[in-house]
């Protein structure tokens, strides 16, 4: 393992300020996180755990030790008739996964090529886009148990996936380390075209598992920056979920207000239009702003910090509440 003590966290998260903490811990092996968790975690010392930065930003100096898992390797477990089980350590980038699945011509992580991050978030945000999510070809999740130090193998049926959720989010919080993702991805095609504007995007109704990256990089690509030059975390809200009643309310006052059912009692608003339409696409407020081309995607204008982020989140969220009674939820993590 690494360790460095007042270490800088601007190269740790994709928003960039430069808030630090007061010791960083870089684990390559399960054995690292359990001496972690021995003697450090057990005895009650303050910690967080990221994996690439991508869903965080940091508002102040973290008094304790960031703990990054960065178990390496995809390895081919087993393979049937038509799906082949690949297991994945928690410090792979997420998107060099999704490449590696196209290589090998195995179907069900296309769609969200591009997704920043490491395998190990991937369970506990259940990352998602175009049609697709991680519990959908999650099969069982690995873990360390931070009270005993003992290894877990956790089946997808017990993480409870849901829209950007799991039991990782919530009860399961601070409980595990995740070490490794074990995946079950199809051998046969399978194209997930559900999503209208990558169907829109596809022009055959037989893609490859190339083409299908190609046209979901080029959808994002339009649309999000890269955080390598604009600092951001992608996608900053939740899309609300909101009952029928409310969802025909608002559209019979604003009738272009994209809707999507998600059962016969709920349905999900499109947070981005909810935010163009209180005014704040492309606006700034102070060195932090909304990005031009995606009104939900907050960036780092340059010099920002993370409470200029929070205050920026604050105003989104009071706008909209304001018009349309509906209150935003970041899908960023704050500290």
């Amino acid at each position: 393992m690494d360790i460095t003590y007042e270490k800088s966290l601007k190269e740790l998260h994709t928003f960039a300020t430069e808030e630090s903490c007061k010791c960083h811990i870089a684990c390559h092996n399960t054995q690292d996180i359990q001496q972690v968790i021995s003697d450090f975690l057990q005895k009650g010392a303050p910690y967080l755990v990221i994996g690439g930065g991508s869903d965080i930003v940091f508002t102040e100096h973290f008094n304790g030790i960031v703990i990054s898992p960065l178990i390496m390797g995809i390895d081919i477990v087993s393979e049937g008739t038509n799906s082949t089980l690949v297991r994945a350590g928690a410090g792979v980038v997420w998107d060099d996964f999704v490449n590696w699945c196209i290589a090998h011509e195995l179907w069900g992580a296309e769609n969200m090529s591009g997704i920043p991050g490491h395998i190990g978030a991937s369970p506990v945000q259940n990352v998602g886009a175009y049609g697709a999510e991680a519990g959908d070809i999650i099969k069982q999740v690995e873990a360390i148990e931070i009270a005993t130090g003992k290894s877990v193998t956790i089946p997808a049926e017990e993480c409870y996936f849901a829209y950007r959720n799991s039991r990782f989010k919530e009860e399961w919080k601070n409980r595990y380390i995740i070490t490794h993702v074990l995946f079950e991805l199809k051998s046969e095609a399978s194209p997930n075209l559900s999503y209208s504007a990558l169907q829109q995007a596809i022009e055959t109704s037989t893609p490859t598992l190339q083409e299908i990256r190609n046209a979901v990089l080029s959808i994002r690509n339009s649309k999000l920056p890269d955080p390598a030059l604009i600092p951001n975390a992608g996608s900053f809200f939740k899309n609300p979920i909101v009952d029928k009643t409310t969802a025909d309310e608002l559209k019979a006052q604003y009738p272009n207000i994209p809707i999507y059912v998600v059962t016969e009692e709920k349905t999900k608003i499109a947070a981005g239009w909810l935010i163009e339409q209180c005014g704040w696409k492309g606006k700034n407020l102070g060195p932090a702003g909304v990005y031009e081309k995606q009104a939900l995607v907050l960036v780092n204008r340059g010099g920002a910090k993370g409470s200029d982020i929070q205050n920026l989140a604050n105003a989104i969220i009071d706008s909209v509440q304001a018009k349309f009674n509906i209150t935003l939820e970041p899908e960023v993590y704050i500290y």
